[in-house]
């Protein structure tokens, strides 16, 4: 699998829960904070959830 840098550029602040609880699973603490994951169908799906939050690089 490949690898994906996800990087948390909006606040949660004013999100839903479901959201916030996303944000939280993928690793992401606040903003401008990244992590590396790999890319898998779960990961990739959480990322879909989020993508207004969050911005995506091949790593």
């Amino acid at each position: 699998m490949s690898k994906i840098k996800i990087t948390q550029i909006k606040s949660v602040i004013d999100r839903t829960e479901r959201q916030k609880k996303t944000i939280q699973a993928l690793g992401l603490k606040r903003i401008n904070h990244s992590v590396e994951l790999e890319a898998t169908p779960a990961i990739v799906g959480m990322v879909k959830k989020v993508n207004h939050l969050v911005a995506v690089e091949k790593a």
